[in-house]
Parts: structure tokens; C-alpha cells; sequence
């Protein structure tokens, strides 16, 4: 765009030209330059407030701690967040991970039972520009009636969009000669297009925001909630917004970040693999911070965990707020009929009912063959929509409490494991994918970051095995990865399979033996030369395949 407004463009990738002018009028333009332009230079400071407040703690060797300066809010038993629309009332099943992308996946569980799709443009999406402008088109076609035989946008499971996180940027936008912040860009789009008809029939618009650090960042996005809805002539408060608490920091400042969003909050939600990451992109360098293995040892049973998620549900439920928990990475078998199906039923029940019992209004599955069984589970052990009565005043959580780490150790499956996750998700984001299935469950980023946290952090403090003498060392995960590899090979079809394996294999090696811990493994990727020139592939491939 020409004069005084600075803002380029991406041509369209292949097959999508329709879609691509859909989305990019002059008018959607001007609206993205204005949020961007408006918003750019608190985003800057956000992160640099993240770099402040990690360089902090490394210096000091302090920890995390409930925050002096806002004590008064804390204390002030009185404040409320503003009542959710009745759409919002009961969120017991949301489907999460969800792609917008997929198509055939995006229509299925609009037709769904569900309460809500979590419409995923974070841990279970690639951003190429193929897949955001899909995905922002088919959220357009969903919420305007376009789908065939899918029902009224008022009559879906609600849409909760979830918008890239801070740390990300989009590629192929520039505004005022910079790279637009990716969640700005996913957010604007989606507001601009839908945000008025989710509106007018009473079906949102209704966000989860990602890896949210601090009450500071949760006062940005309540700022441009606030600038969104003037601009688009929304009222005040149309806008709720569920925040993933996926940050140890975060989770001492609970209050503070519903008090930020007060007008615009949907309440929070507790996520086990992110959160338990952030502990070694904080600590990780300390060996007091030493996580042990995630399939043994690393659960909602464990006391920092079962802490941070009591404590959630407590702030949440005294502040008149809906609290909800992670999603069931578990694929049910395809015979329903089966001991196979009937035990991953029970196995996924046992987990979510340790939830239910600790008071949340709802929490996400990934198979749509969980939706019901887990609606069943909720109206059997619960009352009424939620469980806002549910104060929890039994509980009383210390900072020891959400920083003390679970004891166990570290055995050679867990580490082959760990390295088949890390390899196999940056596989997947060099085809294009931003999830993939391994040995019965979904894995995206989320598992993908606690999978090469603990690689980096075992190999950092040559954490010894269980199974023999040896310790984790540099040589030792370069020896597994080649291991991994040959069990891996089976599934690649073609010669180009091979060598996207091989070049995921390398990557994943150099993010594990960095010096210093790389903060998100999406942001390497998304900067790294090798996943910016594989996305021309991918576009062209997806082109073919849409043809």
C-alpha cells in the first residue's frame, strides 16, 4: 500500500489465489497495519520485559514469587471478571489442536457434540502461509454459513480461536519495514472477517491466548480487545478470552491476569507439557531443576503439578471465572467394540476424573470419539454447567509447592522416546504439519518442546541412567538419534522422505546441544533457513495434492 501507510504483502501461494484476495482487501489491510502499527512497540517490550526478567533470575538466583507490587489485587476479595455469555456456561468437552487447515477435520467437529473447538493456529499448526491463509479462510467460511451441510454458526460447537503467541512473527507480512507479530496478524484477520457476525449470533468472539508470562502481557491483549472492538463497532466485554497459564512465571500472577482481563476473560486453563517446559527454559541450567522422565514421572498426580492446577481452579472459581484443564493426547482404536478401546475409555476417564474432582468446568480431547464419553463423565460426578460453586477453600498453595520438582530418574526409553518425539515434530513442520501420531498419541508442540527441554537439560547435567552405568552425553543422544532413525525410516515412502527425516534429525541435534537453551522450538524453526525455503516445497506440494 502507497502514502504514509507501509504495509507488504506475501504474493499467494499456489491454488490459494482466491482464498488469499478473499482475506487481503485494501480495507482488511489498513486494519492490520493500524492494529499492528498501534500495538508493535508493546509487543517489543513484552519480550524484552520476558529477556529482563529471565537475565533476572539468572543473576540473582532467585525464583519465581507471588509479586509484592500487587498485593492490593490479590487481597481484595470483592472484584469479579465479567459473567461469561450462556454460550460459554458449560465447556466440559472442547476439541483441541485444531488445525483450521484440515478441512475434513475443521468440518467433522463442526458437526460435532463438543461445546467448543479450539480453532488452533499455535501448538497444533505449522504457520506457512499456506496454512494461516487456509485456516483464516475456512474460520471465514465456517462462522458465514459457506460449509455445505454443516450447521449454523449459533447451532456449532463454539469457535475459540487461538492465535500464535508472542514469540512468533509472520513471515510474509511486513508493516512499517518490519515482520508482523503472528498473533497480531491471526487475531487481526479473524476479528476483521468474523468478529461482528460471531457477535451478532451470539457465538463469540471467543479466544485461548498462548504462553501469556505475565499480568503485564495480559493488559497488553486487554488493551487491544479494547482498540478491536471501538474499531469494529463492537460493544465493550464482547470479546473473552481463555488464557493458558503454560509458564511457571504465569502461574504467580493468576489473579493479576484475571484481574487485567476482567472485562474480556473466559477464565484460564492449565496445560501439563508446556508448563512443565518452562521450567527448564527458566531453570533449566540449575540441576535442582532436573525433570525427570514425562512418561513415568511427570503427570496431574504430581505435587507441583496437582498444586498449580488446585490453585488455578481456586482463583478462578473466587473470581467468578470458568477454569479448565489440558487436553487427552490419546488416540481411541479404531474397533470400538474392542478391550483395546475399552481400556483407553478408562485410562483417559481415570486421568480427567482426578480433574473433575479438583473442581474444572471442562477441559479439551483431541478424538472426537472422546467427546461423549467425557460429556458422560462430567454430568455422572457433576451438577448444573460448571462448577463455579466449587470455591476450593481447602486449598493453600506456597511458592515451594509450584517450584519443587518431582523426584525420579531418567532411563534409556524415555530418552529414545523423547528423541523420536523431537526429530518426528520438526518432520512434521518441514512437511508442513504441526502435529503428528506416534505410538498411540498426538504430539505437537507442546510435547515436542517438553521432549527437547529434556534432552537439552539431561545432556547439560550428564543425568545417568537408570538401565546402566552410562550418563547422557553429547555422544551418547547422536548415537540414539541414529538408532531412532532406522526405527523411523519405515515410515518414510520416497527418497525425499529420507532426506526430510535426515535434515529434521539434524535440527533437532543442533537444538539440543546449543549453550544456551533455545526459549521455543517454534521460533527456532520459524527463523531457520532450512524450514523458511522447505515452505515453497510444501506450498507446491500442497497445491498438487489440492488439484
Amino acid at each position: 500500500m502507497s502514502g504514509s501507510v507501509s504495509i507488504e504483502v506475501s504474493p499467494p501461494p499456489l491454488g490459494l489465489e482466491a482464498e488469499y484476495e478473499t482475506l487481503f482487501t485494501p480495507d482488511s489491510l489498513l486494519f492490520l497495519h493500524e492494529l499492528i502499527s498501534t500495538f508493535d512497540e508493546e509487543v517489543d517490550q513484552v519480550l524484552c520485559l520476558r529477556v529482563s526478567r529471565k537475565a533476572h533470575f539468572d543473576l540473582s538466583g532467585d525464583l519465581p514469587r507471588f509479586l509484592e507490587e500487587t498485593t492490593h489485587v490479590r487481597a481484595d476479595r470483592t472484584w469479579r471478571v465479567l459473567p461469561v455469555p450462556p454460550r460459554l456456561q458449560k465447556r466440559h468437552v472442547d476439541i483441541g489442536d485444531l488445525a483450521p487447515c484440515d478441512t475434513q477435520r475443521f468440518i467433522q467437529a463442526l458437526k460435532s457434540p463438543a461445546q467448543g473447538i479450539q480453532v488452533d493456529f499455535d501448538d497444533g499448526n505449522c504457520p506457512t502461509f499456506h496454512n494461516q491463509i487456509r485456516g483464516i479462510y475456512n474460520v471465514m467460511k465456517a462462522v458465514h454459513g459457506h460449509f455445505p451441510n454443516v450447521p449454523h454458526i449459533s447451532q456449532t460447537p463454539v469457535l475459540m480461536v487461538r492465535p500464535r503467541a508472542w514469540n512468533m512473527v509472520e513471515n510474509n507480512l511486513m508493516v512499517e519495514g518490519k515482520q508482523a507479530p503472528g498473533p497480531l496478524f491471526d487475531f487481526g484477520l479473524v476479528m476483521f472477517h468474523c468478529g461482528k457476525m460471531l457477535y451478532e449470533n451470539k457465538s463469540g468472539p471467543f479466544l485461548y491466548l498462548s504462553k501469556v508470562e505475565s499480568h503485564l502481557e495480559a493488559r497488553l491483549w486487554n488493551k487491544i480487545f479494547v482498540w478491536t472492538q471501538q474499531k469494529l463497532g463492537l460493544p465493550l466485554g464482547s470479546i473473552k478470552a481463555t488464557v493458558l497459564i503454560e509458564s511457571v512465571v504465569a502461574a504467580f500472577e493468576m489473579d493479576e491476569i484475571l484481574y487485567e482481563l476482567r472485562d474480556h476473560s473466559a477464565g484460564l486453563n492449565c496445560g501439563m507439557w508446556d508448563y512443565s517446559a518452562s521450567f527448564v527454559n527458566k531453570f533449566g541450567h540449575r540441576r535442582t531443576f532436573l525433570l525427570p522422565d514425562r512418561t513415568r514421572y511427570i503427570n496431574m498426580e504430581k505435587h507441583f503439578l496437582h498444586s498449580y492446577m488446585n490453585l488455578l481452579v481456586q482463583t478462578c472459581h473466587q473470581r467468578g471465572a470458568l477454569a479448565t484443564a489440558g487436553m487427552a493426547a490419546l488416540l481411541l482404536p479404531h474397533e470400538p467394540h474392542s478391550d483395546s478401546y475399552r481400556t483407553a475409555v478408562a485410562t483417559v476417564s481415570r486421568l480427567k476424573l482426578l480433574e473433575i474432582r479438583a473442581g474444572v468446568d471442562g477441559f479439551l480431547v483431541f478424538d472426537l470419539g472422546l467427546i461423549e464419553p467425557m460429556q458422560k463423565l462430567f454430568e455422572l460426578h457433576t451438577e448444573g454447567d460448571n462448577q463455579l460453586c466449587q470455591l476450593r477453600r481447602d486449598v493453600s498453595v506456597t511458592a515451594e509447592d509450584l517450584v519443587t520438582m518431582p523426584p525420579g530418574g531418567v532411563n534409556l526409553h524415555s530418552l529414545k522416546y523423547n528423541i523420536a518425539v523431537g526429530v518426528l515434530f520438526v518432520n512434521a513442520w518441514l512437511s508442513g504439519h504441526g502435529l503428528f501420531f506416534y505410538k498411540g498419541n498426538v504430539e505437537d508442540s507442546a510435547t515436542a518442546e517438553i521432549s527437547r527441554s529434556h534432552v537439552w537439560q539431561w545432556i547439560r547435567h550428564q543425568a545417568p541412567l537408570q538401565d546402566d552405568s552410562r550418563v547422557v552425553s553429547r555422544r551418547l543422544v547422536t548415537d540414539l538419534t541414529e538408532e531412532v532413525m532406522v526405527e523411523l525410516s519405515v515410515l518414510c515412502h520416497s527418497v525425499r522422505d529420507k532426506q526430510r527425516l535426515h535434515t529434521a534429525a539434524d535440527i533437532f541435534l543442533e537444538v539440543v546441544q546449543k549453550r544456551d537453551f533455545p526459549e521455543f522450538i517454534t521460533t527456532y524453526l520459524s527463523q531457520n533457513h532450512t524450514f523458511l525455503s522447505s515452505q515453497r516445497t510444501v506450498d507446491k506440494h500442497q497445491h498438487r495434492s489440492n488439484l
